[in-house]
């Protein structure tokens, strides 16, 4: 119902910008009978009279005056949207909200955003790094990166950026006076450091031979819900960690960190991105996708055959 007063007040203008209820109407390609109509149930609506009508011309009255007033803020307000949607068919603009896992969302976005922001300079991005599962609907983001999810959110379109392998890897001197561990079965009495805290932690599984996966059941005296936090305790020498490797593969070439049973399979992790399901993807979000997707298209290319492309734009993570 508000739609269509809303309609008849945009009439009952164009009928006073013309000084004529046969050109107002015709703006709208309507009949002269038809804006007349529209008038008057404005006038039936509001309980007043709008227009003072003569043979010769029509004028508002003081209410006419005031509706026409209110009504010039209501046709600004739609003038200006038609702009901006206009506007936002083909260029981004506005803001773009992002929640990424912290380790692995810097290690992969920053980049990304630094050729997006010089590409784009009417977009302003925010971006929450946290190992927190943010709500991506009731917390109003855009997009979300997620790490090892396989089923989405109600209502969430998930697309897979890479894939990465987990590593189980440890520093050095955690193996001091330790020997280091030659099959699953040899990781129990070690130190074992868990992602996650109480009542929810990591478990892993690992597989010694295609398809069969066994669960490992080891001492673990300390539990991190943080990402970095679980690479430094690694380097500390605190245990042996359980990570996607592409968060430690710079420590595991400087030999900061060492692969921890290199025959064994971790399993692989899914980097996902997830975002709202719509009919029309904004533009802001749209290219950010694709630009983020041909980057890391390109680091897993690199990665794979080295020596045959161009080297990565992902960035090292400072943290």
């Amino acid at each position: 119902m508000i739609g269509s007063r809303v309609n008849d007040i945009l009439i009952f203008m164009s009928v006073i910008d013309k000084n004529s209820f046969v050109a107002g109407g015709k703006a709208f390609g309507l009949t002269r009978s038809t804006a007349g109509k529209a008038v008057a149930r404005l006038e039936d609506h509001y309980g007043t009279r709008l227009l003072n009508r003569t043979t010769r011309a029509i004028s508002l009255t003081p209410e006419g005056e005031d509706l026409y007033r209110h009504g010039m803020q209501i046709r600004a307000a739609i003038e200006e949207t038609e702009t901006t949607l206009q506007n936002s068919a083909g260029a981004p603009r506005g803001t773009l909200r992002i929640a990424a896992p912290g380790a692995m969302g810097r290690k992969l976005l920053l980049s990304t955003v630094q050729r997006y922001l010089r590409d784009w300079p009417d977009i302003q991005i925010e971006i929450s790094f946290s190992d927190r599962v943010e709500n991506v609907v009731a917390d109003n983001y855009d997009l979300a990166l997620r790490i090892g999810v396989t089923e989405p959110d109600q209502g969430l379109i998930m697309r897979t950026l890479l894939i990465d392998r987990a590593v189980l890897c440890a520093a050095p001197s955690y193996f001091a006076d330790r020997t280091r561990p030659q099959s699953i079965e040899q990781l129990g009495p070690l130190d074992l450091v868990y992602f996650g805290t109480h009542p929810e932690r990591q478990g892993w599984h690992l597989s010694e031979e295609e398809g069969v996966w066994n669960r490992v059941s080891g001492r673990s005296r300390l539990r991190v819900d943080n990402a970095s936090a679980l690479r430094d305790a690694g380097l500390a020498g605190l245990g042996i960690v359980l990570l996607p490797r592409l968060l430690v593969e710079d420590e595991l070439a400087n030999g900061q960190l060492e692969t921890v049973l290199p025959n064994v399979s971790c399993g692989s992790i899914p980097i996902l991105a997830l975002y709202p399901q719509r009919k029309h993807l904004e533009p802001r979000v749209r290219k950010f996708l694709d630009l983020l997707f041909k980057d890391l298209d390109r680091f897993r290319q690199h990665r794979e055959n080295p020596g045959l492309t161009e080297p990565p734009s992902v960035t090292s993570d400072p943290a």
